[in-house]
């Protein structure tokens, strides 16, 4: 079992950066890969980043690709989202996920954080 709290959420002007985390707690943390996912009102839920179990293999959606980083300390079973530039386009509720599977799916992942709200102004 796995219980995960996202944070780091905000408003922001178009251009600048937050720094979204997510705390997981839990003895299998490690086994996991970790992923970002992000719905915006009106919108699906969508992949936005995924760090693998061992930390070595990254992947991002094409959006957010060269502007976000995703990384995790193990030490502390927290995950990060480093997001730069943003854009009113990257506005919506971001969720942080677990899941054994390397996937893009989100019915694929096992645990959800609550979500963390992320609002950019133009």
């Amino acid at each position: 079992q796995v219980q995960l709290v996202d944070s780091g959420g905000g408003l922001v002007q178009a251009g600048g950066s937050l720094r979204l985390s997510c705390a997981a707690s839990g003895r299998t943390f490690s086994s996991y890969g970790m992923g970002w996912f992000r719905q915006a009102p009106g919108k699906e839920r969508e992949f936005v980043a995924r760090i693998s179990s061992s930390a070595r293999v990254t992947t991002y959606a094409g959006s957010v690709k060269g502007r976000f980083t995703i990384s995790r300390d193990s030490a502390k079973n927290t995950v990060y989202l480093q997001m730069n530039s943003l854009k009113p386009e990257d506005t919506g509720v971001y969720y942080c996920a677990a899941g054994a599977a390397n996937s893009r799916l989100a019915s694929t992942y096992d645990y959800w954080g609550q979500g963390t709200q992320v609002t950019v102004s133009s």
